[in-house]
């Protein structure tokens, strides 16, 4: 995610210097004019902006808060732009970071796959202190089709964004139940799923989710089942702190559980669709095709 969306802020006329654990995985970066930086922390200077798309909530606190401690690189009045997935909790605890050393945090994950990153079609949405966030507008406008604001609270839109991947996961369940249905009817799962999708369901989602589960193609992965397994115990972990039963991310987190355990971990997080057939019986539901 994170190469695409820095394509485009070059793109833009932005001077970036960039930072992969993968040292190598930054050189398409460089070759576009970008400057890599040694360590993580270099990328920040004082009063600047820097964007972070990592995996997960460990890895944004060591960022912020460990040896690197972008939150005392960017003071005073730095700007970091979140846009990973993490935890309401953990944003919420990162701002506090940042704001104890002089900088700010804005919490922005976005809606997209890396296709949509590269065509700067994501949907953003954001959340934190109001002037920071009007300051960033112009680098999150060169990423992305939409904003959408959710306040000052930082962890809000960490709250919006797992509420609409849960709502993704759980598509994928009701399509793989209910094309699994259509082919142990011996009607055509394909021819289904693309009336449904151009009538009652004309989605983004099921109509290119849709078409990868009832043609079986989960590789190469968008999105990896692991990190889909990241995502919905994010979700249940939520919902506990706001006492909120959510029965359906309890049986997605099996059905993501049972997928890795069945070897299934490259795969894109669609592929939890195979649990249904493979439940129905189905033979050659390993999707590797």
């Amino acid at each position: 995610m994170g190469m695409p969306m820095a394509s485009n802020l070059i793109a833009a006329g932005y001077q970036l210097t960039v930072y992969n654990r993968t040292a190598s995985k930054a050189e398409p970066l460089l070759s576009l004019g970008a400057h890599r930086a040694d360590r993580a922390g270099d990328v920040a200077q004082p009063g600047g902006i820097v964007v972070s798309m990592l995996a997960d909530d460990s890895s944004l606190e060591a960022l912020v808060a460990g040896p690197d401690a972008l939150a005392e690189h960017l003071a005073p009045d730095g700007i970091h732009i979140s846009m990973t997935t993490v935890s309401p909790a953990i944003t919420r605890k990162l701002a506090r970071v940042h704001a104890d050393h002089g900088s700010v945090m804005v919490s922005a994950p976005v809606f997209g796959r890396p296709n949509a990153a590269a065509a700067k079609m994501l949907w953003i949405c954001t959340s934190g202190p109001n002037d920071a966030k009007a300051k960033v507008r112009p680098v999150l406008d060169a990423m992305g089709q939409g904003i959408f604001d959710f306040g000052d609270d930082p962890g809000a839109a960490n709250v919006v964004k797992l509420c609409g991947n849960f709502m993704i996961a759980a598509s994928f369940e009701a399509m793989s139940e209910a094309l699994t249905m259509v082919q142990k009817s011996g009607v055509d799962p394909v021819a289904t799923i693309e009336m449904l999708s151009s009538t009652l369901f004309a989605s983004p989602v099921y109509q290119g989710y849709g078409a990868a589960i009832a043609h079986r193609k989960f590789t190469p992965a968008g999105f990896r089942l692991p990190l889909g397994l990241k995502d919905i115990d994010l979700v249940l972990k939520t919902a506990t702190e706001a006492n909120v039963p959510m029965p359906t991310a309890s049986l997605l987190r099996d059905r993501f559980i049972s997928a890795i355990a069945k070897g299934r971990a490259a795969m894109d997080w669609s592929a939890i669709a195979l649990g249904a057939a493979d439940d129905a019986g189905l033979k050659d539901t390993q999707g590797t095709h």
